[in-house]
């Protein structure tokens, strides 16, 4: 099955000793102008150019990651207008995470975000302000960089990534107050900025970080000892989201999950090892029902 290839193939240890030390990311950055219609496009590669080096190169905690232990992430901004200086669009932002003791990398977080507005003038420097609003495009990055690492942090330890949240919720807060952009209030929608980290923090919706803590290190971290009994791990672990769909259906965190893990789940479960999965994809189909189609094409 293509997306567990490896599962059992022993690789370097996520704590392998390394004498030095990088900063949290390898992030790739891909800025698709190709509907604007620009005779001079080089600002546009600028912008991809700054907005990886920003990315990378920029230390945003005071922990320090080996180079094997670096977020793998990629964001597409698809600019859809532009003009003087204003850029219109989307990101999808897409991150993984290393399974242990496996080649194989598992997606944590694929999310879309429509509302993309603001202001660029090329070569101008980034720079990260924590106590200061700057303007949309630092707030942008700086937010999602923020959700990236808490979202990290959750699949290694619960509530792991707690500090990181908080510090995204930070930058909400100082971009509510800045004029003519969306996202940032709780007045923009069900599926906002606002929402997606209000959501993260919030009781009500805890069941989907308890859910990335153990899917990853109590589910998919076992397959290499026995990934049948990681099988099993994972379909207990999933059904704990009936708990949230009683309480909050459809909530964004769950489908957000689901958006990153449907093929995934569809590959666990289509090959190796049987285990019983009637209930598994009862759930599924509940909880779940924008993905119907991949539940259906689990092969048991």
């Amino acid at each position: 099955m293509k997306l567990l290839k490896g599962f059992c193939s022993l690789v370097i240890a996520l704590g392998t000793v390394c004498s030095c030390y990088a900063q949290e990311f390898n992030f790739t950055v891909q800025v698709n102008a190709q509907n604007v219609v620009q005779p001079d496009q080089s600002i546009f590669k600028t912008l991809e150019t700054s907005l990886q080096e920003f990315l990378n190169n920029t230390k945003w905690t005071d922990q320090k990651f080996k180079e094997e232990e670096k977020i793998n992430a990629s964001l597409v901004f698809v600019v859809t207008a532009y003009d003087n200086d204003r850029f219109r669009g989307n990101f999808q932002i897409s991150v993984s995470r290393p399974v242990f003791n496996s080649s194989y990398t598992t997606p944590v977080f694929n999310f879309k975000d429509n509302d993309i507005a603001f202001e660029y003038v090329e070569y101008a420097p980034f720079f990260y302000n924590r106590n200061q609003y700057e303007n949309n495009l630092i707030s942008l990055i700086s937010f999602y960089t923020y959700t990236v690492l808490g979202i990290d942090g959750d699949t290694f330890e619960l509530r792991g990534g707690q500090t990181f949240h908080e510090e995204a919720q930070n930058i909400v807060n100082l971009a509510q107050g800045s004029q003519g952009v969306e996202g940032w209030k709780a007045s923009d929608g069900l599926i906002s900025r606002f929402r997606l980290n209000d959501d993260m923090l919030s009781e009500t919706y805890k069941e989907y970080r308890e859910v990335m803590y153990s899917y990853h290190l109590k589910g998919l971290d076992t397959f290499s000892k026995d990934s049948k009994a990681g099988k099993i791990l994972l379909k207990k672990h999933i059904q704990k989201f009936n708990e949230l769909h009683d309480r909050r259906p459809n909530s964004l965190l769950q489908r957000t999950f689901f958006d990153a893990k449907a093929d995934e789940i569809m590959s666990v479960y289509s090959s190796g090892p049987a285990v019983d999965i009637r209930q598994l994809k009862e759930t599924l189909q509940k909880i779940a029902p924008n993905q119907s189609s991949k539940w259906r094409n689990i092969k048991v």
